[in-house]
């Protein structure tokens, strides 16, 4: 397996088991943590839903500003609040819900009243319950139906003459972090006692059934209400106030309310008044009325219309938090490109589409789970792979770098740009030109290797420095010479003329570094210099180790022609074809004594060649 192959191995397996450790976490319901996120985000999906209508099967009778004012005193009179109950029932609504708490005593004639007005009619009244902690702890068990329901410190019980009269149920719900209701606990217990809720048991009175309870749902009859962790109901909500149908309580006091509005009805008495303090935002309106909460919650256990998220909806929850960021590290390490980008973004794209759809069907997945899973791991890894790359990128810069040095600059640099140079050869004109230290095998054996080693060095870099001036290309170093190359990368009309200009410069640059040396080098070692212009093949020699040279018969003159300047006592050997290619501008060769044209044998060639030595 290679390094890379490993590494992705080793990430996918790490974003595996971060998803699956956040899903777990999701599943027991001990993601409190990510509260906000999941609020805003199921708010914008909320949103993108739009309102839709409520059930006609449960109306509001609100005790509001107007009734307030017309009975002049708030907290409404107890008679006041029978008359409301007896208005109500004269309508023959199924059930009548008091969202009021009932927990002190008023005046005598009062809660009498209150306590006939109940008797006469199927009424529950609300309860509440007080936790130690001030806030609802739900624990998740998958095999007890009762062991994660919130554990109260105690219960807010209506006064017995009014509980002896009626039922009673749990009015809390439980809100986010951001204060919007989004569960409703169907069950609560206190020590020994347990509780239904307010809605529950609205709904178990009016249809005169008693509920059933298992493990993630709730049996009304024939009807199924899932249930999340804790026996808890998911609340979405229709719209602002108002989209359940709501009438002031003074309306119905003054016979402004038709039977059909309330018969066969559940009815939720509860204060709309405002400075009334039960208000919750939610995400179509700031201040939604509790009644109104608790009426949502009613319609849902009637109706079957609410949003579902249960054991089954968290599995899958747990599934995407695993397989989100898997898939985005995958990505990530297989296309590190648009493509591979475009891929990621299209990947997210469909988990937001999926989810946003269910969330519009009633199914409530997750957004901060997978999110949560996804995000670290492919910012981890894509940070990663960046940092790596990087290296690796530094890497490649400093073999390119010690390309450069070893290799001549400016091919190395057209290489880089064009990996197919020369891949096939290519037969052109260039100039040759050879340059070579004479005396110099004999020196090296009495300078030793390290002194050997520096001379060369200062040697190179001499010629490198000349070369590079006048735009030509050392193919090769050879010992204690090199071979120069003008006409490549490409072929230029002032390739004779750069080599002529470069033949004389290295003469003088030459000269001036032997005088450099110690005076026993100096006087042992020399050089000579040819110079030829011609077609030569460029071509790629080599295996796995390429060198980039050119060969030919150009070539082999320009070698021969040192031997030449040996033997005419010069420094420098040029060939008639590199002189006429210079034409006028052969101004270089003006500076030192050009002897020609001399018709030379070649060594290992037939004929003669003309040939004009040349000394500074």
């Amino acid at each position: 397996m290679s390094r890379r192959a490993f590494q992705t191995m080793i990430a996918l397996i790490l974003a595996a088991l971060w998803g699956a450790g956040v899903g777990i976490a999701h599943m027991r319901g001990e993601t409190w943590f990510l509260d906000r996120v999941e609020a805003t985000m199921t708010d914008l999906r909320t949103v993108i839903r739009g309102q839709k209508p409520a059930p006609e099967t449960v109306t509001i009778v609100a005790i509001d500003d107007e009734v307030v004012r017309q009975a002049a005193t708030y907290p409404l009179a107890r008679a006041e609040l029978a008359r409301i109950i007896d208005a109500i029932a004269g309508l023959h609504p199924k059930a009548i819900g008091v969202d009021i708490l009932l927990l002190d005593p008023g005046t005598a004639e009062g809660d009498q009243a209150l306590a006939e007005a109940l008797g006469r009619s199927t009424s529950i009244l609300a309860a509440a319950a007080v936790f130690p902690e001030g806030r609802q702890r739900i624990e998740t068990n998958r095999d007890d139906a009762l062991a994660g329901v919130p554990s109260a410190k105690q219960f807010l019980l209506p006064l017995k003459p009014f509980s002896d009269v009626a039922a009673t149920g749990v009015v809390n719900v439980a809100t986010d972090r951001n204060g919007t209701p989004r569960l409703v606990p169907m069950l609560f217990k206190s020590e020994d006692r347990i509780e239904a809720s307010f809605p529950l048991r609205v709904v178990s009175v009016a249809q005169g059934i008693e509920p059933a309870f298992e493990p993630g749902r709730i049996l009304l009859g024939e009807d199924v209400i899932r249930t999340d962790n804790g026996q808890s109901l998911p609340l979405t909500f229709y719209g602002p106030r108002g989209t359940i149908r709501t009438f002031s309580a003074a309306d119905l006091l003054n016979g402004k309310v038709t039977r059909e509005s309330i018969e066969n009805r559940v009815v939720i008495i509860g204060t709309t008044v405002t400075g009334g303090g039960d208000v919750f935002p939610t995400s179509f309106d700031p201040v939604l009325p509790g009644v109104e909460v608790i009426a949502t919650a009613v319609s849902h256990l009637l109706n079957g219309d609410g949003i579902v998220r249960d054991a089954n909806i968290r599995l899958i929850d747990a599934g995407f938090a695993v397989g989100l960021p898997v898939a985005l590290v995958a990505l990530l390490a297989w296309r590190r490109n648009v493509i591979g980008l475009i891929m990621i973004v299209c990947a997210i794209l469909a988990w937001l589409a999926i989810n946003v759809a269910a969330f519009t069907n009633g199914i409530w997945l997750s957004a901060a789970v997978p999110m949560t899973a996804a995000i670290p791991p492919a910012i981890i890894f894509g940070a990663v792979q960046l940092w790596l790359g990087k290296r690796r990128a530094q890497h490649f810069a400093r073999q390119s770098q010690l390309l450069q040095q070893v290799q001549a600059p400016g091919l190395g640099n057209w290489l880089a740009r064009n990996p197919g140079f020369l891949a096939e050869p290519v037969r052109q004109d260039a100039a040759v030109l050879f340059i070579d230290l004479s005396g110099f095998t004999g020196l090296s054996e009495t300078l030793g290797p390290n002194a050997t080693r520096e001379l060369l060095n200062g040697f190179y870099k001499m010629v490198d420095e000349e070369v590079a001036v006048s735009g030509g290309t050392i193919t090769s170093f050879m010992g204690d010479g090199a071979m120069i190359l003008f006409g490549l990368p490409e072929p230029d009309a002032d390739d004779a003329l750069n080599a002529a200009t470069c033949s004389v410069r290295l003469c003088h640059s030459t000269r001036e570094w032997l005088a450099s040396l110690p005076a026993s080098a100096t006087s042992r070692i020399g050089f000579k210099m040819g110079a030829h212009f011609g077609t030569v093949i460029a071509s790629r020699l080599g295996g796995s180790r390429q060198q980039i040279t050119a060969t030919g018969d150009t070539v082999n003159v320009a070698s021969r022609l040192m031997e030449v300047a040996a033997r005419h006592g010069a420094e420098l050997a040029l060939s008639t074809e590199i002189l006429r290619m210079a034409g006028e501008l052969s101004a270089p060769y003006k500076s030192g004594k050009l002897i020609g044209p001399l018709e030379t044998q070649i060594r290992g060639r037939t004929g003669s060649v003309a040939v004009w030595p040349w000394q500074a």
